[in-house]
Formats: structure tokens, sequence, C-alpha cells
């Protein structure tokens, strides 16, 4: 019998975190936990006129907003949305947000 047939059995997400971990990977997962938190911490009025679409390897969120005057107001607001994303010291910072129109459907 091989030796790979006598190991045990091994949790799914135990091997996702080794094969993420040696892809260099795991700091950006966690980074990318603001994506699903964006509601709770920006709150419902942004939240409902603006969607987190991807998170650069630079750091740098990609938000889509719904109008050029939402673009205006969260570019003064980057300074205090930066804070709150950063406020999980547990994960790596958000450098900044790239606001971007959301094309309509």
């Amino acid at each position: 019998m091989s030796d790979d047939r006598k190991r045990k059995p091994e949790k799914v997400s135990d091997v996702l975190a080794a094969v993420l971990e040696r892809a260099g990977l795991t700091e950006r997962m966690a980074q990318a936990g603001v994506i699903p938190e964006w509601p709770r911490l920006v709150g419902a009025q942004i939240a409902a006129v603006t969607e987190p679409v991807a998170l650069q390897r630079d750091g740098t969120l990609v938000v889509a907003v719904r109008t050029h005057a939402w673009m205006t107001e969260l570019s003064l607001l980057e300074p205090e949305l930066l804070r709150t994303l950063n406020a999980d010291a547990s994960r790596p910072p958000i450098a900044r947000l790239r606001l971007v129109l959301r094309r309509s459907p």
C-alpha cells in the first residue's frame, strides 16, 4: 500500500487554506472580507447606491457607483470610508477606493 492511502483524510478548509498560503493569496482573501461586509461598514444609504466589484493587487477596492453626484460625494468621503473599512486591524488595509460609474442594465 502506498503512503498516500495510509494518510488520514484532511478537511477541505485546511487543504484550501494551504493552497491559498502557497499561492500567496491569504492576505488578499482576508482583505476581500470587506466586500461582503460593505453594507454594514458603509451604512444603508451608501450601500444602496454602490457595489464593491473588485479588489486589486495593490489594495485598491473598485466600487461601482450609481450616479456622478454620488461619485463626487464618495470621493470627498474617501478618507472617512477608508478609516471605517480599515478599522479591523486583523486584515490588511484597503489602500484606496476607485470609484467607477455603474452601467445601466
